[in-house]
């Protein structure tokens, strides 16, 4: 992202990832990936919160990996869907220490409305995912599935989601469908082949504001 000047103050620090995301994972421990690679990207060094009332996602599948970042390797668990539709999202990030500033937080919401038409939607969606909490209903799950051997969700080759490696015989899981209500998560990092938000708010404040 190109620096800008808001009122003679040059915001160079101020990089931050603009795509919200959510993701589900089951109450389990996932093992890490050796050599996975969860982003297809070099991550920053900032983690990101997401809150939403509810995610309902079809095609889901789950393994343990890191992401390479600036300031060093994060443990991930790289969630992936299908299709994902997303009622009342917050994302939230934090750029702290910015001189004659203080912290800023760049926090967007989308998704608010009732109607399946003014919620969020996504298609092919990965999600790199620090930590989760979230009352969870999984349908036709899988767990302990070699990753090698995933056969729900957005899926290329073996041992690959995407152009992200994966050890064949790390561990993983996978469902038909996934469906979580008050969601709670950091990420590093979300990439998809479509992202829809219906009615977009994003806003910047002083100080830490975060969703959660």
């Amino acid at each position: 992202m190109e620096s800008q000047v808001r009122g003679g103050t040059r915001w160079k620090r101020f990089a931050v990832v603009m795509v919200p995301s959510v993701a589900a994972t089951a109450a389990i421990g996932v093992a890490l990936a050796q050599g996975a690679l969860a982003a297809s990207f070099s991550v920053s060094g900032q983690s990101f919160k997401v809150t939403a009332d509810e995610l309902v996602g079809t095609g889901f599948s789950q393994y343990g990996a890191y992401d390479k970042g600036v300031d060093g390797n994060h443990a991930v668990a790289v969630s992936a869907f299908d299709k994902a539709t997303i009622t009342n999202m917050c994302q939230s990030v934090v750029t702290p220490n910015i001189p004659l500033i203080g912290s800023v937080t760049l926090k967007l919401k989308a998704g608010d409305s009732e109607k399946d038409s003014g919620k969020v939607h996504a298609k092919q969606l990965y999600i790199d995912v620090q930590d989760l909490e979230a009352d969870a209903t999984f349908t036709n799950i899988d767990i302990g599935v070699a990753a090698g051997a995933i056969n729900k969700g957005p899926r290329q080759k073996s041992g690959e989601v995407e152009g992200k490696q994966t050890s064949p015989g790390g561990f993983a899981q996978q469902a038909d469908k996934a469906v979580l209500k008050d969601v709670k998560q950091t990420a590093w990092a979300t990439t998809a082949g479509t992202f829809q938000l219906s009615g977009l708010k994003m806003s910047l404040s002083k100080g830490v504001d975060e969703c959660y």
